[in-house]
C-alpha cells in the first residue's frame, strides 16, 4: 500500500511508498532537524517525478480513480547554513548542499546517504532549474558536487 504524505513545503502531497517515506525519508528528516538542533540553518525544496511506485500492494501507476499519479521517484535538496542573517549572500561554492534522489518503492534502503546525488541530475530528470537566486558560478559548483558529509 502506498502511504500518502504532506511535503514539507506548502499542502502539497504525493503518493509515497511506506517504507520509502517511513525509513528513507524519516532517516533524512531526522538528520534535518540535527542539523537545525546544531545550530544550522536548512532550506529545502523537494518533488517527485517519473510514473509508478512500488507499495505493500505492488506497482501502481495512478491511485484515487485515476485522479492521482504515484511518481517513481522522490527528490530533496538541502541547502545547509551556519545560523545568521543575509543567507543568500552567505552562499558560496563551499556551502554544503545535499540531494537526495530514491526511488519510490519499498525496497529502499534506510540510509538515504547512498541516494546522494547532483543538484544537476535531480533539474535533468525533473525539467526544474533549482538554486536560481544565486550567482550563476555559485550555483555552477554546487550543483554539480554530491555531498560527502556525514549522514547521522
Amino acid at each position: 500500500m502506498l502511504n500518502i504524505t504532506r511535503a514539507m513545503l506548502g499542502a502539497h502531497i504525493i503518493p509515497q511508498a511506506l517504507n520509502n517515506n517511513q525509513e528513507t525519508w524519516a532517516n533524512l528528516e531526522d538528520y534535518t532537524r540535527d542539523l537545525v538542533r546544531d545550530g544550522m540553518e536548512v532550506y529545502v525544496v523537494m518533488g517527485s517525478y517519473g510514473i509508478g511506485g512500488t507499495g505493500d500492494s505492488g506497482t501502481a501507476r495512478i491511485i484515487d480513480n485515476g485522479n492521482i499519479t504515484v511518481p517513481g521517484r522522490n527528490w530533496k535538496v538541502l541547502v545547509v547554513l551556519e545560523e545568521g542573517k543575509n543567507d543568500l549572500q552567505r552562499i558560496n561554492a563551499g556551502t554544503r548542499v545535499i540531494a537526495a534522489d530514491t526511488p519510490n518503492s519499498n525496497t529502499v534502503r534506510p540510509d538515504w546517504g547512498t541516494y546522494r546525488t547532483t543538484v544537476d541530475a535531480i533539474e535533468q530528470a525533473t525539467g526544474y532549474d533549482l538554486l536560481t537566486a544565486l550567482p550563476v558560478p555559485v550555483q555552477q559548483a554546487l550543483e554539480s558536487q554530491v555531498d560527502t558529509g556525514p549522514t547521522r
